[in-house]
């Protein structure tokens, strides 16, 4: 499931979250002619749609008379896994109506996920926390308000995001052909192929190009429906993570609790330790159970820096971040996975009162992380984890706490330092 930030870029996010429905409203075509370059675009697109398979006829009726989507463009811009305070985006998604809401449906499709859970080793509470977060259980599906044409939106990417133009340009063929090959239930699809400002489709918002890969028909109809089959979303999302390395009975990690003289330098995201060599350094998990095996290896993490909660993360989270791999998207499902399984929240609490850099700021601090030596991998203004490498190698090297945390005193100090 492959996007831009995961398998799909879902109502949430590449996927918005549900409170950022309004962004996402369906509008009328737009009665301003296309430009010139989008017109050719166009037609790029028809001609490689027809090389991959897509017959003519359809390529035409579905492309030829159609017309770019702003709001596609403008949403691509303002996904809210980057554009957020951490904290707040998380809790848009984990709220106590969602809580209730997403045991509701454990409790009412409890033999679909014990039987999606027996077939592929998938925890069900991970599987409805992605069903959650990418649709709120299915809710906005029905939302004429949120949902979009599926061809329109990547029509528009292809033609209106250069830098990702060959990715939109294959999701838009493989969108052609699941309507070339009739696999979508458009009987109960009045508005036609619907999805994300991305293209994203269905319960668990699939790509095109993963809903031909990993779709799979779950309830035995003879047709792979994300979009209106729960059973085939849920054991299709879970066919997914397991054939991207997911553990059965392994689980995502736990909030970490650290020794009141910790040094953040080993907190890199990157260095896998077994929970007795964390326990041997002063952390231990703040959900015992999340760990059954004292030799299983886990990474340590500082999202929001020594002051807010540190998370040790087990292999399956790196399959969480295959979904989508926005940290805060992946947290947000797997804290979401937590609290449907009835676990309280969060021992720690974030740090609410700090400022959260602008793009622009975010943009600068990597600029000038790169100017002294520290590679960021770029200047994107997203703080991934290249920058936050970065970060904590500048860190060290004036003596700071190495937690790799970006807020604005932070900035002041770099911008402050030859």
């Amino acid at each position: 499931m492959s996007r831009p930030i995961r398998p799909g870029a879902g109502f949430r996010s590449v996927v918005l979250t549900c409170a950022m429905a309004p962004t996402l409203a369906i509008a009328a075509p737009d009665p301003t002619p296309p430009t010139p370059s989008f017109e050719s675009c166009r037609t790029d697109l028809i001609n490689f749609a027809i090389t991959q398979a897509v017959p003519q006829d359809l390529a035409d009726a579905q492309l030829a008379n159609l017309t770019p989507d702003p709001d596609v463009l403008a949403a691509a811009t303002s996904q809210g896994e980057f554009v957020r305070p951490l904290w707040d985006y998380i809790e848009a998604s984990i709220n106590p109506a969602r809580i209730e809401a997403g045991q509701r449906k454990l409790a009412e499709q409890a033999e679909t996920f014990a039987a999606v859970e027996a077939r592929y080793g998938v925890d069900r509470h991970i599987l409805a926390a992605f069903w959650g977060v990418e649709s709120s259980f299915g809710a906005v599906l029905d939302n004429p308000a949120v949902v979009k044409p599926v061809v329109r939106s990547l029509a528009t990417l292809a033609c209106g995001d250069p830098a990702r133009a060959p990715y939109w340009r294959n999701e838009l063929a493989a969108a052609l052909q699941i309507l070339a090959w009739n696999q979508a239930p458009l009987d109960r699809m009045p508005g036609g192929l619907t999805g994300s400002w991305a293209g994203a489709m269905g319960h668990t918002q699939f790509m095109p190009s993963v809903y031909q890969r990993d779709a799979v028909d779950f309830d035995g109809d003879g047709r792979r429906d994300i979009w209106t089959s729960v059973p085939d979303a849920l054991a299709s999302t879970a066919q997914y993570l397991r054939a991207n390395g997911w553990k059965p009975d392994e689980g995502w990690g736990s909030e970490a609790l650290l020794p009141g003289t910790f040094d953040a330098a080993l907190a890199d995201e990157t260095t896998p330790r077994s929970l007795t060599a964390w326990r041997a350094l002063g952390v231990r998990p703040a959900r015992p159970s999340a760990f059954p095996d004292e030799a299983g290896e886990a990474t340590l993490i500082l999202p929001a820096g020594l002051r807010g909660p540190a998370f040790l993360l087990r292999p399956n989270f790196a399959v969480i971040l295959r979904y989508n791999t926005a940290l805060a998207y992946a947290l947000t499902v797997a804290l979401l996975s937590d609290r449907l399984r009835g676990d309280p929240g969060l021992v720690r609490d974030w740090p609410r009162g700090d400022r959260v850099l602008t793009s622009d700021e975010r943009r600068d601090l990597q600029t000038r992380l790169m100017e002294r030596g520290f590679a960021t991998g770029g200047v994107d203004g997203k703080i991934g984890p290249k920058t936050r490498s970065a970060l904590r190698a500048f860190q060290g090297s004036v003596g700071l706490p190495a937690d790799g945390y970006a807020d604005a005193a932070l900035l002041e100090r770099i911008r402050g330092t030859p």
